[in-house]
């Protein structure tokens, strides 16, 4: 998880069997560990099984990456590492400005490709093969482009399990908060193409999530799925209902906040109903 506080952004982690024991888990903060202090955010975690080692990615400016063989140990990921020698062109803006942030990686069975956003609207991609996976990345490429607060930042991809589809999520602005956005591809080098169903191809927000009591969250914000496997292929059954660990802003009215002081809490929301990934359920 991403934290934030009086010396900036860092990470930690938590591990706990059951969602109803993670206000009790205990948190170790990942500067402790040999990914150091300093500017570390927007954490990404997956087992990539031809390695037989677990990658931490995340942004720290540029895309890092941290390895362990224990995922069970904090304290045991490796020093961090970039993804790109150098900054890739495409990434800067006419001033020279650099434009990427809350980078994800999923891979097929070739090759392993590394997605984020820029927060202008723009969603990029650049690839590797399997076998030089985590080097070898490609110029990044823009695959989807809208006006900023509609294709802002946070996104996160997905295996269909028992399809040939893959999912995207990518975090939008509106007049209610933040909400997530959802589109699908049959390849992911492939085109993107919103869900059908919602208004602005809704997937998770104020519009279609319920509270039991009261509603603490203003929008749904940066988030991520929760997985049927663990591996590279980031596969979720869409036989199952899907459940979604995000941040909610939980804002005390009338006060006004730094940004890095937003008091942001963890939920998991679950679909109840019919949705456009359920149906692709082939049982």
């Amino acid at each position: 998880m991403t934290t934030a506080g009086k010396n900036g952004w860092g990470m930690a982690y938590t591990s706990f069997a059951n969602w109803e024991e993670a206000p009790q888990a205990p948190q170790v903060m990942l500067d402790k560990s040999p990914i150091g202090p300093g500017y570390r955010a927007a954490p990404q975690v997956f087992y990539f099984a031809p390695q037989k080692l677990w990658y931490l990615i995340y942004q720290g400016g540029d895309p890092l990456y941290s390895t362990t063989s224990n995922i069970a140990d904090p304290l045991s990921w490796t020093a961090p590492k970039p993804f790109y020698p150098t900054i890739p062109a495409s990434v800067k803006d006419a001033k020279g400005n650099v434009t990427w942030l809350d980078f994800w990686n999923i891979c097929d069975d070739k090759k392993c490709h590394l997605f984020f956003t820029g927060d202008d609207g723009s969603f990029y991609r650049g690839e590797t093969t399997i076998e030089r996976f985590p080097q070898g990345f490609s110029e990044p490429v823009v695959v989807m482009k809208e006006k900023a607060e509609d294709l802002f930042e946070a996104s996160n991809t997905y295996r269909i399990t028992g399809t040939n589809q893959y999912l995207t999520l990518i975090e939008a602005m509106g007049p209610k908060g933040r909400y997530f956005r959802a589109w699908t591809a049959d390849r992911l080098d492939g085109s993107w193409q919103p869900i059908a169903g919602a208004v602005m191809n809704l997937f998770a927000g104020t519009d279609n999530v319920k509270f039991d009591g009261r509603i603490w969250s203003e929008g749904v914000s940066h988030g991520e799925l929760v997985r049927d496997g663990v591996d590279q292929t980031l596969s979720i059954d869409p036989c199952q209902p899907l459940r979604f660990l995000y941040q909610g802003l939980d804002l005390e009215k009338g006060r006004a906040y730094e940004y890095i002081e937003l008091p942001y809490r963890l939920g998991l929301i679950t679909a109840t109903s019919p949705n456009a990934i359920s149906a692709l359920c082939k049982k």
